[in-house]
């Protein structure tokens, strides 16, 4: 389905992308007729590992996970939800096949866009260059402070810096077990980590 300016996701879309990067009217048509709604039920997916992912997208409703897969065990590196922006990045970049698969955790409505699109405006725009950029280095620190997290926090410290974070959403909407390994510790271990911290 097409988006037509004016509508309430159309808003939500530009007053998320406009937190990172003001967009004058002119340049906002430029992507206009590229955005699409798409509709992931839950269990499905909206990029498999494997595949060459193509779009960009934004959550209007629902919730989503980001994980890898490694000698059968899945691996869980984020969480999305409304609103927020949501991609297989590296994959579109590269054209090469994405290393990690995207999944809804509820019935999931997205806005999408090609990153090949993306790409061009950044080329005839200095406000989507500027876009990409910030967007660019948005992904850099997220990625860094999860890295630095699992190299130098022990899995309870973890849990607590989880707990003291902006992402009270994990605690409050995700199953324990994938919370766990979000955590990379098992079920029964995030039990007995959050029984310690309650008690202190």
């Amino acid at each position: 389905m097409m988006l037509h300016s004016g509508s309430e996701n159309y808003i939500i879309l530009r007053r998320q992308i406009e937190k990172l990067c003001p967009i004058p009217d002119p340049d906002w048509q430029l992507l206009l007729p590229f955005i699409r709604e798409v509709f992931v039920k839950k269990g499905h997916y909206l990029v498999r590992e494997g595949d060459r992912a193509t779009d960009v997208g934004i959550i209007i409703e629902g919730q989503m996970r980001h994980f890898y897969t490694r000698d059968g065990e899945e691996k869980t590196t984020y969480f999305y939800f409304e609103h927020a922006f949501v991609s297989a990045y590296i994959s579109c970049i590269t054209g090469r096949p994405s290393l990690v698969s995207i999944d809804a955790l509820a019935d999931t409505r997205l806005l999408v866009f090609p990153y090949a699109r993306l790409r061009e405006l950044f080329e005839h725009s200095i406000y989507w260059e500027r876009f990409g950029r910030l967007v660019a280095e948005w992904a850099m620190m997220g990625l860094e402070d999860r890295m630095v997290g699992l190299l130098t926090q022990s899995p309870e410290e973890r849990y607590v810096s989880l707990l003291n974070s902006n992402k009270t959403k994990i605690i409050e909407r995700i199953p324990q077990h994938l919370i766990a390994n979000y955590l990379g510790v098992t079920p029964v271990s995030l039990s007995r980590i959050r029984n310690r911290v309650v008690k202190k």
